[in-house]
């Protein structure tokens, strides 16, 4: 597994399927996946598939990466960038809730735009929350990023579908 991002405080790496039983527990806190739009893992098993068939640090050069604490090689979550089908590149983040409020998030978040836009060239990246979800627009904003505007979540969305989510946006400076 190797090491992507290096932080003060954090390892950014490729998620592997030895990180299945945290993926599949992170995903179990009714707090964490209150604002996301996909329904969690049913087992350690599909969280191990999942791993297993995520392909998009060779296809795109990115993807989602494990969080993990450099003092005590605690995995917390996981921030990253991935392709979207609009062609836009979206920032995401999810910590374990014993995680947030740390600075984490934010800590995480500003190393991977600037791996996007210093090692893989990008121009432009984005990120969205749902409107109600206070907490992750605070972090998105903490970054510099510019409310670009409001949408709709798909009503076919296993969660959260029909809800209002904020779109934003980063440019690369030149």
């Amino acid at each position: 597994m190797s090491t992507i991002i290096e932080t003060d405080r954090l390892i950014l790496r490729e998620l592997a399927t030895e990180d299945a039983r945290e993926i599949y527990n992170l995903n179990q806190d009714p707090e964490v996946v209150k604002y996301v739009k996909s329904s969690p893992f049913e087992s350690i098993d599909d969280a191990r598939v999942f791993l297993e068939g995520y392909d998009r640090y060779k296809k795109e050069g990115m993807g989602r990466w494990a969080c993990i604490i450099k003092e005590t090689n605690e995995f917390i979550g996981w921030c990253g960038l991935i392709m979207e089908e609009s062609g836009d590149v979206d920032l995401g983040f999810r910590l374990y809730r014993k995680n947030w409020g740390n600075g984490y998030a934010t800590e995480a978040a500003k190393a991977c735009l600037k791996y996007g836009f210093e090692e893989l060239g990008l121009k432009r990246i984005v990120a969205s929350a749902l409107a109600e979800n206070k907490a992750s627009i605070n972090v998105i904003e903490k970054l510099g990023m510019t409310f670009v505007k409001y949408f709709e979540i798909p009503e076919e969305e296993e969660h959260n579908g029909g809800k209002e989510g904020a779109l934003y946006a980063l440019e690369k400076e030149d």
